[in-house]
């Protein structure tokens, strides 16, 4: 993936510490590693984890306790948290601690609810996000190195109270994430990470790997002198799944970082579940051995506003749905499900449960139909609003991609003349990643897509010479071999001749409050229900009796787009694929009285031009 000359250099070159900070700490706390016994100890005691996935950036801030104090409801004595990068360092040097990014009060609820702690900084993370254009942007490993050095560094000293030698909740800290994975198999790049975490950390918390159960991965993954462990999913012989980790590790004791209760879902097909007897069954296999076990996800969420990823890569690309329910033992609006119950049956024959009274699922509203009336189209040469959500405008012979433009999760709208010299019918080919709507003079003529393989569109002469494409990003690939997924539209071609001399403008939503003010408009660019020139937004209010409580976005009969709640973004919806049809709408980001919905509306506007809030998801 990276030089190793570059690594080396970098190394060498002291920008990372090569000693072990050993500072003086409280002996009292510890959190360690007994090879001898195949145990860890904890404090100088004998101690297994059973843990369970809660991503902080997947809930608001409101709800982190509750979920938590559910978590040790059901036995579980730990939680494990990646750490998003793009998070909480959205652009280089400018970082954000506060809000839902505010992970020093999740620590701290953690410790409050007696829970331990597994941290995951990465710098990479799956997790099913998008990756940010910034970290795949980096055309060197020494430029990579260095922008992480610098966001672990401010990591590592906001965490540092917490760490267990310092008397906090945090056992264990992971180097990367299933590098194993990845082709690059760079062990100097792993060695310059650890020896990052040592300097911050020295042995006040553990430091951990976590890769595949395959011989391949567990090479490539390791790193010497720090605690290796695995993940798999439900089903199987336990003892075969741990043969590669104790083949590699002949002592300490077994891990599985990643067990698996459910599944992530993406668009188009079957929403993904486990039986919960097979759940059951294997957690119980891997407790009978002694083993330690984090279930990966125990409480899954939401990929709020845009921060859905996508897996495959170009010839296979399946983006993910905005809900992470993850068929999970807590559901995405963080209610205890028939699979909570039972793995909370399964710990207490091994753990003791903790007197917290079983929690019971949480009212939710239904708050019934909304009215969307039409304010604004997002192309509209006649109407100052198209600029309102404007981030980058560009000009070249071809297209660029939406990270040569600084545009992160949004839309690009690419324009080009056509030469005069086309026949009267000729095919449209161009790559696209991901999907792209194409207008020829302000007139919709069809979609390309990256997951539907359609490349090529058949047009005319005299649909005009003004040739648009607005592409959207689905969701850039979260794991395998093509991490570099830059998006956007290139090699676009009237048969076979490239077309060259592009405009290209950049859209992004971070906030949509401006459009608060607008008055509706009358449009007729609805042709039963399709919209011809531009997609649209829409807006709506509706009214919340007493305490808001949670709900459901019904979005049946609606195309593809993006809904806002006053003001958050609740993520992507796409009935006509499905499976996912509702949008979780967290009760914090309602009121009481008047609410608003907005919604950014790419190809097909309900006949009813109506959504409703309700009390029951669906998934399709």
């Amino acid at each position: 993936m990276w030089p190793l000359a570059l690594v080396t250099t970098l190394a060498l070159s002291g920008a990372v510490a090569e000693t072990v900070n050993l500072r003086q700490h409280d002996t009292q706390y510890s959190f360690a590693v007994d090879y001898d016994n195949n145990q860890f100890l904890l404090d100088g005691k004998p101690f297994r984890y059973v843990s369970g996935s809660f991503h902080y950036f997947r809930a608001p801030r409101q709800y982190w306790r509750d979920r938590l104090r559910k978590m040790r409801a059901a036995g579980l004595n730990a939680v494990s948290t990646y750490v998003e990068w793009s998070l909480h360092e959205p652009e280089r040097g400018q970082f954000n601690w506060s809000g839902d990014a505010d992970i020093v009060e999740f620590l701290s609820i953690a410790e409050q609810e007696d829970l331990l702690v597994l941290l995951r900084p990465g710098p990479y993370i799956c997790a099913e996000r998008d990756l940010s254009q910034r970290l795949i942007n980096c055309p060197v490993l020494a430029d990579f190195v260095g922008s992480a050095a610098l966001y672990l560094t401010k990591l590592l000293d906001k965490i540092e109270p917490f760490l267990r030698g310092n008397g906090g909740p945090i056992i264990m800290v992971q180097v990367e994430n299933e590098y194993g994975s990845f082709n690059a198999c760079n062990a100097e790049y792993l060695r310059i990470l650890k020896r990052l975490f040592l300097d911050k950390i020295g042995d006040k918390a553990l430091l951990y790997t976590t890769d595949g159960t395959s011989e391949s991965m567990l090479r490539c993954g390791t790193v010497p002198g720090v605690f290796a462990t695995v993940d798999f999913g439900s089903g199987g012989n336990v003892t075969k799944a741990f043969e590669p980790l104790r083949a590699k590790q002949p002592k300490g004791p077994l891990v599985n970082s990643e067990f698996y209760p459910g599944w992530l879902t993406h668009w188009g097909e079957s929403f993904q579940r486990v039986k919960t007897g097979v759940v059951v069954q294997t957690l119980k296999d891997m407790l009978d051995i002694g083993a330690s076990v984090n279930i990966y996800m125990f409480f899954g969420g939401t990929n709020f506003g845009l921060t859905s990823g996508a897996n495959g890569g170009y010839n296979e690309f399946k983006p993910q749905i905005t809900s992470y329910d993850y068929d999970a033992p807590l559901s995405e609006a963080g209610d205890p499900t028939d699979k909570y119950f039972a793995i909370r049956n399964a710990i207490g024959q091994y753990l003791p449960l903790p007197n917290i009274s079983q929690p019971a699922a949480s009212p939710k509203g239904n708050y019934g139909p909304v009215l969307l009336e039409p304010i604004s189209k997002l192309l509209d040469d006649d109407d100052d609003d198209d600029d309102l959500f404007v981030m980058s405008r560009s000009t070249a012979d071809f297209p660029k991609t939406f990270e040569a433009l600084s545009v992160d999760q949004g839309l690009v709208l690419y324009e080009a003349k056509l030469p005069s010299s086309i026949p009267d019918e000729y095919t449209l080919n161009a790559k696209i990643k991901d999907r792209g709507l194409v207008y020829v003079n302000k007139q919709l003529y069809g979609v390309l897509s990256r997951t539907d393989k359609k490349f090529t569109l058949p047009l005319k002469k005299s649909y005009g010479d003004h040739l648009r494409i607005l592409v959207e990003n689905q969701g850039r690939l979260n794991y395998g071999n093509e991490l570099r997924d830059f998006k956007g539209v290139s090699d676009v071609t009237i048969d076979g001749i490239e077309v060259i001399s592009w405009n290209m403008t950049g859209y992004s939503f971070p906030d949509v409050s401006i459009l608060r003010g607008k008055e509706s408009i009358s449009t007729d660019d609805a042709d039963n229900g399709t919209l011809k020139s531009s997609p649209l937004f829409l807006r709506g209010r509706f009214s919340v009796a007493g305490q808001p409580l949670d709900t459901f976005l019904d979005t049946t009969g609606w195309g593809k787009g993006m809904a806002f709640v006053n003001g958050h973004n609740l993520g992507r919806y796409w009935p006509s694929v499905g499976p996912q049809i509702t949008l979780y709408v967290p009760a914090p980001y309602l009121r009481p009285g008047d609410n608003e919905l907005i919604v950014l509306e790419f190809e097909h506007v309900s006949p009813t031009r109506k959504m409703k809030f309700q009390s029951v998801p669906n998934f399709g």
